[in-house]
């Protein structure tokens, strides 16, 4: 295998057969399990909107969950290369989805808006230069076909 590949593998288990399978569109949940050997399994649905269970994880909010980790891992990761200090970072993010009339759809755009601390106030105007260039690096972001957009805001560590 060469190190410039990663290979990932992953089991999704559907688990809504009600006993009568896919017989009619309400007579199954939208349940699966996502298996990863190792960690604990994730459970899924679909959005609520299209009938899933909200007490589980959809695939839409996990697409934005790797755009945010991402981006996050990026940033920290670019951080230590210019010897930046962070000392906190929360996303808030959010993702816009649109459906077309032949029952389709995919997401317009997403919205990341990390909110860093830094622990050196001198490192504040390096931030939004961070930023863009851990969208640049950003697996996810590279990969995905819509724009990722970023709201940054930063402050400094109080002394």
């Amino acid at each position: 295998m060469s190190l410039d590949e990663h290979h990932y593998s992953l089991t999704v288990r559907w688990t809504g057969n009600l006993g009568t399978g896919t017989s009619t569109y309400r007579g199954y949940t939208r349940d699966h399990d996502v298996e990863i050997p190792g960690l604990p399994v994730l459970k899924g649905s679909s959005d609520p909107t299209f009938h899933g269970d909200r007490s589980r994880y959809n695939p839409e909010q996990l697409l934005l969950t790797a755009l945010s980790q991402c981006h996050m891992l990026s940033f920290l990761h670019v951080a230590v290369k210019h010897g930046v200090v962070v000392t906190d970072y929360v996303d808030h993010a959010e993702g816009m989805m649109r459906l077309n009339r032949d029952g389709s759809g995919q997401f317009e755009n997403v919205t990341l808006k990390p909110h860093v601390t830094v622990a050196d106030p001198a490192h504040l105007s390096l931030v939004d230069k961070l930023h863009h260039e851990a969208n640049q690096v950003c697996f996810i972001a590279r990969s995905v076909n819509f724009p990722v957009l970023h709201e940054p805001s930063t402050t400094a560590a109080a002394s």
